[in-house]
């Protein structure tokens, strides 16, 4: 639906844009190729929207919470028409293929929504609008390939880190969630495209590179009916300045011997899992539409902390899903007392339009859904207390990463700690630190979920 076409507007000026970019990192790499596409296009990029002559909102529509921020979002970039230069409003993303007409309807301000689909267009659809050509105001339809990953980024941020997104898609239909439907079958990036973009974002000056998809470890499986994230991982390894690679979004049923080998062996592959399990109860992981159960995950934690000394884990879960009973919250409840993960996110369950969990019976109690989540949050802060002290004194190296607010510190994280999500190092130091600079720490004391350290020279 919709079709911008191929064309290219000659601006009288160069016209300035302006993207807020929501949701998670794979949403900021396909805001960062958006970019890239207008700047092609002669665009300016702008950080202030107050001086944008278009404003882009690249939005998530994964749960409440961030369908709610995205339309705040809109709100607020749609009143720099009456304060601002504003002349053309696009959303894009999660929300705009899921409410697309939706949007055009109950925001008169938005100009164009641009479904997932259509990200590749993003330039000649604004070219349609500046050029009042009655261009359409809604572009969605079903998503195909990966051709527009492979376009050029502009970085937004300059950090020693980036993001790499390897596939695009999902093929697991879990029964609580939407992105299948919005993102299309799960499709691998080619190798020789990935070690592409890495050399260059290593050459934009990257120390750290950070492997994402909605599951990293079926990568491959579509175009070659095996697992190829262990081949793309030893080809990365093979860039030179390139110190550290992580693992995010790994389903525990895709982690095979190969990955776990790699784990043992690179030394550039960062100890880090996240292993996103959602629960531990037979029969909800069964209502869940999720491939494993209790025992096999447990043989697998079991497993990676055998054979891989040190490693870190990450989870998350998901508390008040339909048909979650007490005692199946105290089998969660237990497991997690248990502490078989070092970083933990707890999500309440969000009921969403459009998918089974969403039309099942038992729906739990909103506020039983929160109370189960704080009571899950307080355990695991427990578990991160102990798992902090028991790092005391001990060494690790860490990335540097800038300064902290207060000027007193460096902060850092080691391969314990992935960007975004999980806690910092607070590091002191006699002597000047850089940005991308590795350097060895020995932790000293911590401060509630962060630690801090001294830097050993």
């Amino acid at each position: 639906m919709g079709d911008a076409g191929n064309h290219s507007i000659q601006h009288g000026s160069k016209k300035t844009v302006a993207l807020i970019a929501l949701g998670c990192p794979k949403n900021d790499v396909d805001s960062e190729i958006m970019l890239g596409l207008l700047q092609d296009d002669g665009y300016t990029i702008v950080t202030d929207v107050a001086a944008a002559d278009a404003i882009i909102v690249n939005t998530c529509a994964f749960i409440k919470s961030a369908q709610e921020e995205a339309i705040e979002a809109i709100l607020a970039a749609s009143r720099q028409k009456n304060e601002g230069v504003l002349q053309k409003l696009l959303v894009t993303g999660c929300l705009a293929e899921r409410y697309q007409q939706g949007i055009i309807d109950q925001m008169p301000e938005v100009d164009a929504v641009i479904g997932t689909g259509h990200i590749g267009e993003t330039a000649a659809i604004l070219n349609s609008l500046f050029a009042q050509e009655n261009a359409e105001r809604c572009y969605a339809g079903a998503l195909s390939g990966t051709q527009y990953l492979e376009n050029r980024r502009v970085l937004s941020e300059t950090r020693p880190f980036q993001y790499l997104k390897i596939a695009e898609g999902c093929d697991n239909h879990c029964t609580y969630c939407i992105i299948p439907s919005l993102r299309g079958p799960y499709r691998s990036r080619p190798i020789k495209n990935l070690i592409k973009e890495a050399e260059a974002l290593v050459s934009a000056g990257a120390k750290e590179i950070v492997l994402v998809a909605q599951d990293v470890t079926r990568y491959g499986m579509d175009f070659s009916g095996e697992h190829q994230l262990v081949p793309l991982i030893q080809a990365l390894s093979e860039i030179q300045l390139l110190e550290r690679i992580r693992l995010l979004y790994c389903y525990p049923e895709e982690v095979d011997a190969a990955l776990i080998a790699e784990l043992q062996n690179n030394p550039k592959l960062a100890r880090y899992l996240d292993l996103p399990i959602q629960h531990i109860s037979d029969p909800i992981l069964k209502r869940m539409g999720r491939k494993g159960n209790a025992e096999e995950i447990k043989a697998l934690l079991l497993r990676l902390r055998t054979a891989v000394p040190g490693i870190v884990l990450r989870t998350t879960y998901i508390t008040g899903f339909p048909g979650e009973t007490e005692e199946n919250f105290e089998t969660l409840l237990n497991f997690v007392a248990e502490a078989p993960f070092e970083h933990t996110g707890v999500f309440d369950y969000s009921k969403e339009h459009g998918t089974p969990a969403g039309k099942m019976k038992n729906q739990v109690a909103v506020r039983v859904r929160k109370k189960r989540r704080d009571t899950l949050l307080a355990m695991q802060q427990k578990n991160v207390e102990n798992w902090h002290t028991s790092r005391l004194d001990q060494s690790a190296v860490a990335l540097i990463e800038g300064v902290s607010d207060d000027g007193l510190f460096y902060v850092g994280r080691t391969e314990a700690e992935a960007p975004d999500i999980d806690p910092v190092v607070y590091i002191a130091s006699e002597q000047p630190l850089t940005i991308g600079q590795m350097q060895k720490i020995k932790f000293l004391c911590m401060q509630e979920y962060d630690m801090m350290a001294m830097a050993i020279f």
